[in-house]
């Protein structure tokens, strides 16, 4: 053994984790809204449904991110 100690940290900190994005929910929202409208003679509210769903969801998912 050299004898030397480990150095501990005092205040017992670790790194913080990674945040999940929740862009990507808004882009999958943009781009599937649009699609579905489609399907019903709706394409621009479906692009406003779209982001909007994908917007609520990103906010969610910040949420239980900060909570973590």
């Amino acid at each position: 053994m050299s004898g030397k100690q480990p150095i501990i940290d005092p205040a017992g900190s670790q790194p913080p984790s990674p945040r999940r994005g929740g862009g990507c929910l808004v882009a999958i929202g943009l781009i599937t809204g649009p699609l579905v409208g489609m399907y019903f003679h709706q394409t621009s509210l479906g692009l406003l449904i779209g982001f909007g769903l994908g917007a609520a969801a990103a906010i969610v998912m910040a949420l239980a991110d900060r909570r973590r």
